[in-house]
């Protein structure tokens, strides 16, 4: 099943708490500029300009959820050396909470990247493998900690953190947690057990052979679900984007188009894939929708350099030009998706109707003040059928899409609707806007719909139209002006 027509709101990260566990690394990045090529060999010399820290592999993963507004620990292998420190720094100046298990003979892993007109030119890694006595340590330092989170992830670079995987992944199913893992290998039975997988395409068929089109690909994957005991599998496909399995004969394959305009670096892309999973499961967002969060996720970050994250406006403002959502005229369907979002960022709706027949002073003036009651203004426009029984024969004089569309170039304007019936109850009782809005001489119980909105908390107010501004008044004006 293909499902490039996912409405999926953002969640609110703010009450996500996941614990990932894994390999962690810094990567630096060396940027300079090249002009000569070396006298003592044949490669470029390179200016250093400029040097950036990151934090990589399992700090990567942590990073991406704290960015996009999560709560998450992080625990992993480090030296005691200053790349631990320099790593440790930048994950907490991120609100990531930092637990290493420090080995005094080993280093920290680092990867260096020397890079030139946003190409890389060299990587050298300085790494060593830690023990199994090593991973050990970081599995009884991590295990107690399941309790306190939503969702457990294990980042696997295979540099010998996640030696005690399969023990990590029991613990974590007796403690009733979801547990998410990166693989890496060929040898995926260590990972039995885990809630979900998330290999890349060429991980996948490293371990259950070649792929040559998606219904192998779905067979296999369904094999390696019922053989590893998993409740899903993730596999990410590239520009082929990425394909859902879950467990259960009634659950459908769900393949998702690859979201990116321009691939800039994939450096870095499972790490966002499976942050975004884990920090939407972990704010009780189903499955489905929240690898259509991180299928979008992907999309943004590999159009940049390097191991990099995304932040909740980048998805919110993704998702809102993925569905076509942003501002401006909108369908019914459309609007509950904004106005979900807008809710989960705890902004404020302000709900207001009327024909808006010729635009006018009076209007503008009422709705820029309608708007300073919340953070969100939508507008209601009776269709042309209904402009027609409300104020008869001659009028709407525009239709109702030239109506919305000057509606939607005002400032104060967020999201334009229409409706065909005479008043806006049936709007209200489904969108059920924080604050309903109406102008003239009335008292907040005589607007149409204010016991609607009372009825579930809402709140109900009376603006003052500009005197002598209206489309009643400026069609008479016309008319005495063309009469004589």
């Amino acid at each position: 099943m293909s499902s490039d027509k996912q409405w999926v709101a953002q969640p609110q990260f703010s009450g996500a708490q996941v614990l990932v566990v894994g390999d962690v690394m810094l990567d630096r990045y060396w940027h300079g500029a090249t002009a000569r090529i070396s006298p003592e060999a044949p490669v470029p010399v390179v200016q250093v300009q400029q040097r950036e820290d990151r934090a990589g592999g399992a700090g990567n993963v942590a990073l991406n959820i704290a960015a996009l507004g999560g709560g998450v620990s992080l625990l992993g292998l480090v030296g005691a050396d200053e790349e631990a420190r320099v790593l440790e720094q930048r994950l907490q100046a991120a609100q990531v909470h930092c637990n290493f298990e420090k080995i005094a003979t080993r280093p920290t892993i680092t990867k260096l990247r020397v890079i030139s007109r946003h190409q890389q030119l060299l990587r050298m890694d300085f790494e060593e493998s830690f023990s199994a006595q090593d991973s050990a340590a970081l599995a009884a330092r991590a295990t107690p900690l399941f309790q306190h989170v939503g969702v457990i992830v294990l980042s696997d670079y295979n540099k010998g953190a996640l030696q005690e995987a399969p023990a990590m992944i029991a613990a974590a199913k007796a403690a009733k947690k979801m547990g998410l893992v990166d693989p890496k290998g060929t040898d995926f039975s260590r990972y039995r057990g885990a809630t979900l997988l998330t290999p890349n395409l060429h991980e996948f068929e490293a371990v259950v052979g070649v792929c040559k089109d998606e219904q192998t690909l779905v067979q296999k994957g369904i094999a390696l679900i019922e053989s590893l005991d998993l409740q899903a599998l993730l596999v990410t496909r590239g520009e082929h984007g990425m394909t859902l399995l879950q467990r259960g004969e009634q659950q459908h394959p769900l393949h998702l188009p690859a979201q990116a305009r321009e691939v800039f670096d994939v450096t870095g892309a499972g790490d966002t894939v499976i942050a975004t999973l884990a920090a939407a499961l972990a704010a009780s967002i189903a499955l489905p929708e929240a690898v259509v969060l991180a299928n979008i996720a992907a999309g943004i970050v590999v159009g940049k350099l390097g191991t990099a994250t995304i932040s909740g406006p980048e998805l919110r403002q993704a998702l809102r030009q993925a569905h076509g959502v942003g501002r401006g005229v909108m369908t019914e369907e459309q609007l509950l998706i904004a106005m979900e979002d807008a809710r989960n960022n705890g902004e404020k709706i302000v709900f207001t109707n009327g024909c808006f027949d010729l635009l006018h002073p009076g209007h503008v003036t009422y709705l820029e003040d309608a708007k300073k009651l919340g953070q969100r203004l939508v507008v209601a426009v009776n269709s042309d059928a209904s402009v027609k029984r409300l104020k008869g024969e001659g009028r709407p004089i525009q239709s109702a899409e030239s109506r919305m569309a000057v509606l939607a170039g005002l400032e104060a304007v967020d999201w334009v609707v229409v409706f065909g019936d005479d008043t806006p109850e049936r709007l209200l009782e489904i969108l059920k806007p924080d604050v309903l809005v109406k102008g003239g001489d009335y008292t907040p119980a005589q607007v149409v719909g204010a016991p609607i909105v009372q009825a579930y908390g809402g709140e109900v107010a009376v603006l003052s139209f500009v005197d002598q501004c209206s489309t009643t008044s400026i069609v008479k004006t016309i008319l005495s002006r063309h009469a004589s």
